[in-house]
């Protein structure tokens, strides 16, 4: 195919469709409370997250620490008679350790996050009360001068 007979190719598919953009989208009849395209998070549901997140960090700190110590236990009783499984059990007692860290680490990431979200949150309606009290005052302030 020549460049010229694609170039007339592309030209004559022009003529008979337009270009047209289609978005893609959750139909709009899927019933619901009317709140489409939102995600909406209240604080029950936050506290919630928080308080399952705080409560993994505790329990697993608590079980994963009996399950090394007995893995650690096992594993040198293997090594001490001679066992080769007892340094295989050791390597997975460390990676156990590293992993343990790291689901700890991001249970009190959430915990922490939406600790900080809370106090943030709070502050940012403080701010918003104080400006909206402060145009309040300066309406009024106004509204007196016209007064005069």
């Amino acid at each position: 195919m020549a460049w010229e007979e694609w170039e007339q190719l592309k030209a004559r598919a022009a003529e008979q469709h337009s270009t047209r953009m289609q978005l893609n989208q959750y139909p709009a009849d899927q019933g619901g409370d009317g709140t489409q395209g939102d995600l909406v998070v209240g604080h029950k549901d936050l506290e919630a997250v928080g308080k399952a997140a705080h409560e993994l960090f505790d329990h697993f700190t608590t079980y994963s620490g009996h399950a090394r110590a007995a893995s650690e236990a096992a594993a040198g009783g293997l090594k001490g008679q001679g066992f080769d499984l007892g340094s295989a059990l050791d390597h997975v007692t460390q990676r156990w350790g590293e992993q343990t860290k790291t689901l700890l680490d991001a249970c009190a990431h959430i915990s922490n996050h939406l600790r900080y979200t809370k106090s943030r949150h709070a502050a940012d309606e403080t701010y918003i009360a104080g400006a909206v009290s402060s145009i309040a005052t300066l309406d009024e302030g106004f509204d007196d001068r016209k007064g005069h």
